[in-house]
């Protein structure tokens, strides 16, 4: 249930010609608390709903707990979230052992990419790609969660 990632910005689209997996994202809040968030997901033709823990000092591990939902009742939590959806087409690149989940937002996060990679221990050794940009883990309006509120339009 611990989740341990970090996150980066993405300088350049070639990433999309290594991807292995494409999908649509639409994902709102039931919660946006700092101490935790709750995400309603639904992607391509599956859902979750998942609660996220406030993340350590680094930002780079927290607590995460998901359950698969089915779509239907994701539907009818999106309409009860709090205002602000997101909207991404999320690519999925192996770089050696690792797998890297690049998110390629719309709507009003428009012009934003960010790549996450997870962990299995905080100063876990891995290959940056070379469209891998910034490192931007911690940097807290860069969470989903701060997107739906403030989003990259408004930056």
């Amino acid at each position: 249930m611990q989740e341990i990632e970090r996150k980066f910005l993405v300088k350049s689209d070639t990433y999309k010609t290594e991807a292995f997996s494409k999908k649509r994202i639409v994902q709102g809040f039931l919660n946006t608390h700092p101490e935790r968030t709750v995400r309603v997901r639904i992607k391509d033709n599956s859902a979750f709903l998942t609660v996220k823990g406030k993340s350590n000092k680094a930002g780079t591990i927290r607590m995460e707990w998901e359950k698969e939902i089915t779509v239907k009742d994701a539907e009818a939590l999106l309409a009860l979230c709090e205002e602000g959806k997101i909207d991404k087409v999320r690519y999925e690149v192996s770089v050696r052992n690792h797998i890297f989940e690049i998110d390629e937002f719309f709507g009003n996060n428009k012009g934003l990419t960010i790549a996450e990679i997870e962990l299995s221990e905080e100063n876990e050794k891995f290959k940056k790609p070379a469209w891998l940009g910034k490192e931007v883990t911690g940097e807290v309006k860069y969470y989903n969660s701060a997107l739906s509120k403030n989003p990259f339009k408004n930056w």
